[in-house]
């Protein structure tokens, strides 16, 4: 998908839908909030019938609002287990169908946790299962961004440089820019300088089309020297998404902006306000 500017939307269906647990509602309400987009959550396993699918993307592409899609939390590539990292891919493959079928172009998940290995053979390890999974959803003619997120917690894999380096073995893979968990991984990248710096590095590693195409996510956050803890509504939160803002406009960057604070709608829409005042 082409983008010629941010789109700002909601992970899951807003908290005002009057039906909270309807997807197709859910975008309709996207829609009368005036916000741009949604993220389709199979956080807690992918169940979606067909025809909620069918009808997902009928008012996704009448009403213009797009889709992107979380798969489930218990994806672990470097699982101790066999069995455990195939089901894992196997998760990801189901998302991958569904979110296609709903429309949805762009997926993201978190791809594993260390386990108190080497980050560098736990990296070998996402990367061959993610070529595995490229080449059956190839099979499938299913075209989707396999995008693993930027994770939170320093015992997770998806610290920037190694998604950055996933981006580049994986053809089909592009980071999930959690700007949040960025701040609460290195207790340091909250500021305007350290956001453009990112950016940058981003658009030199990857190419110009990084910063035509992301995929981010953004929420208040809480976190310790492991990281982050929880998600918080802006407001409550140190993270500094005032500077984030200022830092994506002028690196005129596009793609979908994925809030997940609590209040979901709430901060989604006072992200928009102000990037749009800019």
């Amino acid at each position: 998908m082409a983008f010629d500017r941010l789109l700002f939307g909601t992970a899951g269906v807003p908290n005002s839908t009057a039906k909270k647990n309807n997807p197709v509602e859910g975008v309709k309400r996207i829609h009368e909030l005036g916000l741009d987009c949604m993220q389709l959550e199979f956080a807690h396993g992918v169940r979606m019938k067909e025809e909620v699918s069918s009808a997902l993307r009928k008012v996704s592409y009448e009403l213009g609002i797009p889709l992107t899609s979380h798969g489930p939390y218990y994806i672990n590539l470097n699982a101790r287990e066999q069995d455990k990292i195939d089901s894992s891919v196997e998760r990801i493959i189901q998302t991958a169908k569904i979110s296609d079928l709903c429309g949805a172009e762009s997926m993201t998940f978190h791809a594993a946790f260390y386990m108190k290995d080497s980050p560098y053979d736990v990296f070998d390890l996402v990367e061959k299962s993610l070529n595995v999974i490229e080449e059956r959803l190839s099979r499938l003619d299913i075209e989707i961004e396999l995008r693993p997120e930027l994770t939170g917690k320093t015992s997770q894999f998806g610290s920037l440089e190694e998604l950055i380096s996933l981006s580049k073995s994986v053809t089909s893979c592009k980071p999930c820019m959690d700007f949040s968990h960025l701040y609460a991984r290195t207790g340091s990248v909250n500021d305007y300088k350290g956001f453009c710096e990112t950016l940058e590095t981003l658009k030199n590693e990857l190419g110009p089309k990084a910063l035509e195409e992301m995929h981010i996510h953004i929420s208040g956050i809480s976190s310790n020297s492991k990281g982050d803890l929880k998600h918080l509504n802006l407001e409550k939160s140190k993270f500094n998404w005032k500077d984030l803002m200022k830092a994506l406009k002028d690196m005129d960057c596009r793609g979908y902006v994925i809030c997940n604070s609590p209040n979901l709608e709430v901060d989604a829409a006072m992200l928009k306000q102000y990037y749009v005042a800019l």
